[in-house]
């Protein structure tokens, strides 16, 4: 059984940082390709970062970049969003995925975490 398991949400005034960690189990983690994703009321899910299985490969989307930077740990099994200089619209629940592509399309992702909130003051 596949599971993803994100953690690091939290209550940030704007301008701070968090770091958001997502550990898989359950399948050959250095295999996958894995992305970050966000979700805000009302809003659809939106594409935030994705890197390739060996880490070498990365894309952001335009909102994020220079602020967020992901990672990943192949020998744990975790990929990182570190996120600075945050804004209120960074608010959202993020979930990681993993796919066996690298992508910006949500439907090219095959697993899913249950997500985790981060909230930002302004």
């Amino acid at each position: 059984q596949v599971q993803l398991v994100e953690s690091g949400g939290g209550l940030v005034q704007a301008g701070g940082s968090l770091r958001l960690s997502c550990t898989a189990s359950g399948l050959t983690f250095s295999s996958y390709a894995m992305g970050w994703f966000r979700q805000a009321p009302g809003k659809e899910r939106e594409f935030v970062a994705s890197i390739s299985w060996g880490g070498a490969s990365t894309s952001y989307t335009e909102s994020v970049k220079g602020r967020f930077t992901i990672s990943r740990d192949n020998a744990k099994n975790t990929v990182y969003l570190q996120m600075n200089s945050l804004i209120a619209e960074d608010t959202a629940v993020y979930h990681c995925a993993a796919g066996s592509v690298r992508s910006s399309n949500p439907g090219a992702y095959d697993y899913w975490g249950q997500g985790t909130q981060v909230s930002v003051s302004s």
